[in-house]
């Protein structure tokens, strides 16, 4: 794998604190939480397809999406590496699954980063709980590191199996 750039986490939210401007929960479109989506299993289909290209880690790179130094992890297993597109969050803004904005990596049997899931992250602006479908976010949460804005979030293991469900946090069939 080749990084062009590792930033720290620190950076990583510094962007994201700048990215977007806040759309107020009233002037969301109606349909923004998708609540009559034909399938919840179609929408997982849809992001699926829609992230098939960043199986190669430096696809992503390239799309703008930033790596984080460390490799979550707790004793509930690993989410992994985050890797951040901060012009993809849009505080109150419907979630799109075609654009998550953030992608999730670990390290595959031969040590190389292969691509785990998706997750979608909202800060904070006093809206609605957002939804993926008919999944809603988990939060909002504290920020999870000094500068990170409270949030939701929710994750999406569409590219590993995940034995704790497809929308659980931590997988524990993965390590860092």
């Amino acid at each position: 794998m080749r990084v062009h750039r590792i930033l720290t986490t620190a950076a990583v939210l510094a962007a994201v604190a700048v990215a977007g401007t806040a759309v107020p929960a009233s002037a969301r479109p109606v349909d923004a939480i998708r609540p009559d989506h034909a399938s919840q299993a179609a929408l997982v289909a849809e992001l699926r397809a829609a992230t098939a290209r960043f199986h190669d880690v430096d696809v992503a790179i390239a799309e703008g999406y930033l790596p984080a130094e460390e490799c979550s992890a707790s004793p509930a297993g690993a989410m992994g590496h985050h890797f951040v597109n901060p012009a993809l969050i849009a505080p109150g803004a419907p979630v799109d699954a075609s654009k998550p904005p953030v992608l999730l990596y670990g390290p595959s049997a031969s040590g190389e980063l292969e691509f785990w899931g998706a997750e979608f992250f909202e800060p904070n602006i006093g809206q609605p709980t957002p939804v993926f479908g008919t999944q809603q976010f988990d939060g909002p949460m504290p920020g999870h590191e000094p500068g990170m804005p409270e949030h939701y979030d929710l994750h999406v293991w569409v590219g590993k199996h995940n034995p704790d469900g497809l929308y659980a946090p931590f997988n524990p069939s993965v390590s860092c």
